[in-house]
């Protein structure tokens, strides 16, 4: 070549091209920060046959819909999810059967990776994977009995129960995307497609009554806080949740994460959790700080290879593992 340069990008005499040098450790690291997020919320096995076939299936929402804009946020999705399991421990009744029938306590890593499939799944995989994943925890909750600190009888398929424990996720993932997706916030018509599209899941684990607008969130979370309130229980959930982590490193991230949780909740509810964080606490340094951690996992996980195997399957591309491997 006449300026010196061969065809790999690295110019003669064995000197390194402009660039070069800095690119190969900076993706090592993002590589590397990607297993680390991976084997966190999914684990080690992040199951792609549930996300790449069949070919051409667009699963229950599709690459078009809200659900996949915003369930693909990272940072978004984590502090959403946090902010979600504790509004929900203010329901005394799912409380306590989330107290006397999960292993939350003894297995908290196994629960987060089961609730990351679920979400996963539902949003990303294939029609039959998302039916079948929906089928097992509606199995699960047939079994599910017991009664309440007043001794009525309760059981976890009750439409009643699975509306709050819905609609309490999905608020919280849509205020957690609103607040860490920067210029793509979603706009106040987005956000009833967003209610309306993932209330889908609600219904179909046998919910009633579940929210598909803002205005029907509004009117639904103002009818039921008075059956809310803090149990023992919920307040050694929230605890156990903002302590959780395998390494300091985990633990540190989640108390990040946690604390920008907090600021998603309505005021009443980090009053009742008894969670006392000033404003200018939250917004001037619990929301920033965890806005970096947020851009840096954004970054890290980029097209995650769950999405490029469920982007691949429903753009009808046969080769949807083989691009996933490389994610």
């Amino acid at each position: 070549m006449t300026d010196g340069r061969v065809a790999d990008g690295r110019v003669a005499a064995g000197r390194i091209a402009p660039g070069a040098g800095w690119r190969r450790p900076v993706e090592a690291v993002r590589r590397r920060l990607l297993r680390e997020i991976n084997s966190t919320v999914h684990g080690a096995d992040l199951h792609l046959e549930r996300y790449d076939r069949p070919v051409g299936d667009p699963g229950l929402f599709g690459p078009a819909s809200v659900v996949w804009r915003v369930h693909a946020h990272p940072a978004g999705m984590l502090v959403g999810g946090f902010a979600a399991l504790m509004l929900q421990s203010l329901h005394p009744v799912a409380m306590r059967a989330v107290a006397e029938h999960s292993d939350y306590r003894t297995d908290p890593v196994g629960r987060l990776h089961r609730t990351a499939r679920f979400v996963s799944t539902t949003t990303l995989g294939s029609s039959a994977a998302a039916e079948a994943a929906i089928a097992g925890v509606r199995r699960i909750h047939g079994h599910v009995r017991g009664r309440d600190a007043e001794g009525r009888p309760y059981r976890a398929d009750d439409p009643d129960l699975l509306c709050w424990v819905h609609t309490a996720e999905a608020a919280c993932f849509l205020a957690g995307y609103q607040v860490f997706a920067g210029h793509g916030r979603l706009s106040g018509p987005e956000r009833d497609d967003y209610l309306a599209e993932v209330a889908q899941i609600g219904q179909l684990l046998g919910a009633d009554g579940v929210p598909v607008s803002r205005a029907g969130l509004a009117r639904y979370l103002a009818g039921v806080r008075g059956a809310l309130r803090a149990t023992p229980e919920a307040l050694e959930a929230v605890a156990l949740l903002r302590d959780f982590g395998r390494t300091r490193r985990e633990r540190l991230a989640v108390r990040v994460l946690t604390n920008a949780a907090v600021g998603l909740l309505p005021g009443w509810a980090r009053r009742g959790l008894g969670i006392h964080r000033p404003w200018a606490v939250r917004r001037l340094w619990d929301r920033p700080l965890a806005r970096l951690l947020g851009a840096v996992m954004v970054w890290a996980c980029g097209l995650s290879p769950i999405r490029a195997a469920a982007t691949a399957r429903a753009a009808g591309t046969p080769t949807a593992r083989a691009g996933a491997a490389r994610g």
